[in-house]
C-alpha cells in the first residue's frame, strides 16, 4: 500500500519547537512517509532545536541573511520551496502558525496544486497590525488551507466565522505542551553558571522576553525602564532576560538594564534550558505568544507586554493578563503580583486550557482520517 507523504515545512525556532513532536510522531506511524524542509528563516536557534530533537531536514533552504525584509525572507521562500514541492511531490504540507515560512510555504503548496494543513489554525488577536505581520500571515494561510489543526473550541470558533468548512477543522490543543513535557526536569542543571547560581527558594525569579517588532523604539524602551525601577525597589527579585539576538534590541537592553545588581542579561536559549528555566520561574512578562501558551501548563502567571493577545483562552482561563506597554502600567501590575499572594495564587493554579500533551497524535489521526487511512474520527481536545 502506497504510504501518505507528509512535508512538514518551518523556518524559526517557534515553529520548530511546536513541530519537532509532530514531525516525531509522524516518523514514527506506520502508513505515513514524512518529509521535513526547513528554510532556516532562523538559523542558529532553529539549529538548537533541531539538534535537541534529533531532526535531520530532508531539505534546508537556509536563507538566514542579517539585516534582510520580510520581502526578502518571502521570495525566498518562495522561489526555494517551488524546486522542492517540485522534487518531492508530498501528498499534503503542513504548515505551523503565523511566520512568513508558514504563509509562502503554504502558497508555494497551492501554487504546486499540494493540499495545505495548517497547524495551529484559527489564532487572531482581531487586528492586522499586531502582531505584525503574524496576524495577517495567518488569516492568508487559513485561506490557502485545506485542513486546520486548531488548538482550543475559541480558534474553532475564529474559523467558522469566517466560514471554513467545520468538517475540515480538528480540534486538538497545542503541539508546544507536547514538546514542553517532553523536555522540562525537576533536577535541570544549566550550562550556564549564570543560571544555576541563582537561589529559585528564596529570591522571585521574573523570567522576560521582549522582542516583537511592534515593540521597537519607544514601546521597549517603557518595558525596560519599567523593570529597571521594578527592581530596583525590589531585593527579592531577579529578573533573567534571554536577550534576542537583534543588534538594536540588544543595545536599549545593555543601556538600561545592563548595570543593574540582579538582572541577568543572556544570551538566548535553547529550548530545552529556556523551558526549564521558565519551570523555575515565579511568574513570566513577556511579548511573546507561544510562552503565553507554554508557562501556564507549568504553573507560571504571565503578564504579557502587548496589547492584544491572539490566545484569548489564556485571559479567559485567567493564565494571563494582558497590560500593554505603558511603564506606569507595568510597575503597577507587576508590584500587584510580586505583592499580592491571593491574586498570584489565583493566576498559578488556573487551568491551562492549551494542551494536554496529546496534540500530535490528534493531528497525524486527523490526517488519516482526511485521507481516508482510517475510518474513526479522531477525539477532539476539550479542557
Amino acid at each position: 500500500m502506497k504510504k501518505l507523504k507528509v512535508m512538514s515545512i518551518f523556518g524559526t525556532r517557534p515553529e520548530a519547537i511546536k513541530m519537532a513532536p509532530l514531525v516525531k510522531e509522524l516518523e514514527n506511524t506506520e502508513g505515513i512517509e514524512s518529509i521535513l524542509c526547513v528554510t532556516a528563516q532562523h538559523r542558529e536557534m532553529l539549529d538548537m532545536v533541531l539538534n535537541l530533537f534529533e531532526l535531520a531536514p530532508d531539505y534546508d533552504l537556509d536563507i538566514m541573511e542579517h539585516g534582510q525584509s520580510i520581502s526578502d525572507i518571502n521570495v525566498k521562500v518562495l522561489k526555494g520551496m517551488e524546486g522542492v514541492l517540485k522534487e518531492a511531490k508530498p501528498d499534503v504540507v503542513l504548515v505551523h502558525g503565523d511566520t512568513s515560512t508558514t504563509f509562502v510555504g503554504a502558497l508555494a503548496a497551492f501554487y504546486q496544486k499540494i493540499p495545505v494543513g495548517h497547524v495551529e489554525a484559527g489564532l487572531r488577536s482581531g487586528n492586522i497590525y499586531s502582531p505584525y505581520p503574524e496576524e495577517m500571515n495567518r488569516k492568508l494561510t487559513t485561506n490557502l488551507a485545506e485542513i486546520h489543526f486548531a488548538p482550543t473550541k475559541g480558534n474553532y470558533d475564529n474559523l467558522i466565522k469566517e466560514n471554513i468548512d467545520s468538517g475540515k477543522i480538528f480540534i486538538t490543543g497545542n503541539t508546544v505542551i507536547d514538546a514542553l513535557l517532553q523536555v522540562v526536569k525537576e533536577e535541570y542543571v544549566f550550562d550556564n553558571p549564570i543560571l544555576n547560581e541563582i537561589d529559585y527558594e528564596n529570591k522571585k525569579v521574573i523570567v522576560m522576553t521582549c522582542h516583537r517588532r511592534e515593540n521597537w523604539g519607544e514601546p521597549m524602551e517603557n518595558i525596560f525602564k519599567a523593570v529597571a525601577e521594578v527592581k530596583e525597589k525590589h531585593d527579592d527579585v531577579e529578573i533573567v532576560f534571554p536577550v534576542h539576538m537583534n543588534p538594536n534590541i540588544r543595545k536599549l537592553a545593555q543601556n538600561i538594564l545592563g548595570n543593574i545588581e540582579g538582572v541577568h542579561l543572556i544570551e538566548p536559549l535553547d529550548y530545552e534550558p529556556f523551558a526549564n528555566l521558565l519551570n523555575k520561574a515565579y511568574f513570566i512578562l513577556t511579548d511573546s505568544g507561544g510562552i503565553q501558551e507554554e508557562a501556564p501548563a507549568l504553573g507560571k502567571p504571565i503578564l504579557v507586554l502587548r496589547d492584544e493577545t491572539e490566545r484569548p483562552e489564556a485571559v479567559k482561563a485567567g493564565t494571563v493578563k494582558i497590560l500593554g506597554v505603558e511603564k506606569d502600567v507595568i510597575i503597577k501590575e507587576v508590584e500587584e503580583l510580586l505583592t499580592n499572594h491571593k491574586a498570584y495564587g489565583k493566576m498559578s493554579n488556573a487551568v491551562n486550557p492549551y494542551g494536554d500533551g496529546k496534540a500530535c497524535k490528534r493531528i497525524v489521526d486527523a490526517l488519516r482520517y482526511h485521507f481516508k487511512l482510517i475510518d474513526k474520527k479522531p477525539e477532539i481536545f476539550t479542557i
